[in-house]
């Protein structure tokens, strides 16, 4: 494998999964109440078959879905990272940014401190064009980070394809961000 991109922010590791993180993401997976805007929590076997397409995501690109932990204590707290999708999108080939963290994460700004260096890796290190982000309309925690690291609801709305029709959740809302967008961003808020 390449050598895989890691890095720090102030509070917060990015790391290539190792199989420590195992068990509290599955843990993580199994909690209802993170999975709530998922169609169903998932099996440990199931976590390990997502950890494990990530560890495939870091052998072809050296980036992706990090694993991520509070760097003052070595704990993991779940992942934010970068990934191709594993479904054909309507608005693909796209790179998405995306995160899941356990509960006792949330409420921290976690998630937009490291999106922000997420978005900082893809559009400076990896010199992407525009990185995409979507989530079930329902989920307005989500979409407020979305809207904290300076991404823009694109109003095309879209029914997830790996969704069930008949599932609540199908509905997704999409964001945008252009590398334009974020160097404009940056040089007036200095991210």
């Amino acid at each position: 494998m390449p050598t895989p991109i890691e890095f720090d922010t102030p509070r917060l590791a990015f790391r290539v999964w190792q199989p420590r993180h195992r068990p509290p993401f599955a843990a993580l997976n199994a909690d209802p109440e993170v999975m709530e805007f998922f169609p169903a929590p998932l099996t440990a076997e199931q976590s390990d078959e997502r950890v494990d397409g990530m560890l495939a995501h870091f052998a072809a690109r050296r980036w992706g879905n990090w694993a991520v932990e509070l760097r003052e204590s070595g704990q993991f707290i779940g992942f934010i990272g970068l990934s191709v999708p594993r479904f054909e999108m309507p608005f693909g080939p796209c790179v998405e940014i995306g995160w899941r963290l356990c509960r006792e994460a949330w409420g921290h700004g976690y998630a937009t401190e490291g999106a922000t260096a997420c978005l900082r890796v893809g559009f400076e290190q990896l010199g992407l064009d525009e990185i995409v982000s979507f989530t079930a309309l329902r989920n307005r925690r989500s979409s407020a980070v979305m809207e904290r690291i300076g991404m823009t609801n694109a109003g095309a709305d879209f029914d997830h394809p790996a969704v069930p029709d008949a599932h609540p959740l199908r509905r997704h809302c999409l964001y945008r961000l252009t590398r334009s967008e974020w160097q404009v961003r940056r040089a007036t808020t200095r991210v």
